[in-house]
């Protein structure tokens, strides 16, 4: 069959990982798959894409609200989706989800999912809240199954009154997970934390995040300089990519933070971090269930995470890492300083994160899962009353 993915943004993050490793599932399964994107793509995806993957740029689609792109946007797919003949539409992200339903009305034959990577209606203020709660009960009119990352995404699409109860099941983001699994020092850590000679090296956090605002890079830093005195033998590794990196090292540089942050970029060895790394730190306003926390529980390294909707699928507060106060950045950075110097609670949820069961994160059930759930819609319940029960396989 032929399948069409549609992302608002082609960056280096999980919601992007996630479908394009459902793409490459499929192409190896024989199915034609298509990828349609929005404005202003990494420039890594251009060597790196799944073989096989038909790529179509939307430069019409932009990230932020903005009603004229938006009409051209989904005038514009209407288009792409009448010369293609989609069997299948699968839209990710909140932009290219509401878009991309809209303009399905365009091939009322084919099935359309919508990957639910985040909760985009929280965490936000009253005012988008409001918008992106009418968007998306709107745009689940044209919706058949919808598929989140996270028990908890489903239930709030539920609970919301986006979803009906039997049209959300929950197919978590897939990873390989041996990789991170007791993994090696990087071969350049000497130089990543500037030791030299036979001089120890230092307490290490990293904070594994895309440069958006949402992950609340600028806040974190900000509340982290009001300790960071107390904490003289301590190096963050800031590793990642993304449009708000320039803001995030004028942020680092105007704080006096140029001797206790490292920016590592976009590597290929993100396992080798988790090694170097005494814990992680996340500090998310709004997430779906970050593939970090996942790689971080492989890895056994203990994670601090700001409270988020399911984010106790994954992570135990005070058996594999810290769950603080989502409202509250000092809670956070306090709990972080606390167990870098508490050898014995550290080595404790050490081995907590180590024994964590991740399996359902494994990646050879991502693809398979995503697209058996594409033959499950029913056409004629899509605008049915009837009510089922909510389903989170």
């Amino acid at each position: 069959m032929h399948i069409v993915h549609l992302l608002t943004r082609l960056l280096r993050a999980g919601s992007e990982e996630n479908t394009l490793e459902t793409c490459r599932w499929q192409i190896a399964q024989g199915h034609r798959v298509s990828l349609i994107h929005g404005a202003a793509p990494d420039p890594y995806w251009q060597d790196h894409l799944p073989s096989g993957l038909h790529r179509i740029a939307l430069p019409e689609m932009v990230h932020p609200v903005h009603p004229l792109q938006d009409m051209r946007a989904i005038l514009r797919l209407r288009q792409l989706y009448r010369a293609m003949q989609p069997d299948v539409i699968h839209t990710h992200q909140s932009k290219a989800g509401v878009l991309g339903r809209l303009a399905a009305r365009a091939v009322p034959e084919a099935v359309v999912a919508h990957g639910v990577h985040i909760i985009p209606f929280e965490g936000v203020t009253p005012a988008k809240r409001a918008l992106y709660l009418a968007a998306e009960r709107l745009a689940a009119r044209q919706t058949d199954v919808f598929i989140g990352v996270s028990e908890a995404v489903g239930r709030a699409y539920v609970s919301a009154g986006i979803a009906r109860r039997g049209r959300v099941h929950c197919v978590r983001s897939g990873m390989d997970i041996a990789r991170f699994r007791r993994p090696a020092l990087p071969a350049d850590w000497r130089d990543l934390l500037g030791v030299t000679g036979g001089n120890a090296r230092p307490r290490v956090v990293l904070m594994m995040a895309a440069f958006e605002r949402r992950k609340r890079h600028v806040p974190f830093l900000r509340a982290f300089a009001r300790v960071a005195d107390t904490l003289p033998d301590l190096k963050l590794l800031l590793a990642g990519a993304g449009p708000e990196e320039t803001r995030v090292r004028a942020e680092v540089a105007r704080l006096g933070l140029q001797d206790k942050v490292v920016f590592c970029g976009h590597r290929p060895d993100p396992e080798a971090l988790f090694a170097l790394a005494d814990l992680s730190i996340l500090t998310s306003a709004r997430e779906g269930l970050p593939r970090v926390a996942v790689q971080s529980m492989a890895a056994g390294c203990p994670m601090v995470v700001q409270d988020l909707p399911g984010i106790d699928e994954i992570i135990d507060h005070g058996r594999n890492g810290l769950v603080a106060d989502g409202g509250d950045m000092d809670d956070a950075v306090r709990l972080m300083s606390d167990l870098l110097y508490d050898d014995q609670r550290l080595n404790r949820l050490r081995k907590g994160a180590l024994t964590t069961d991740v399996s359902a994160w494994a990646l050879d059930a991502l693809g398979r899962r995503t697209t058996a759930l594409y033959g499950l819609p029913v056409r004629r319940s899509r605008f049915a009353g009837a009510s089922h029960e909510l389903e989170l396989a």
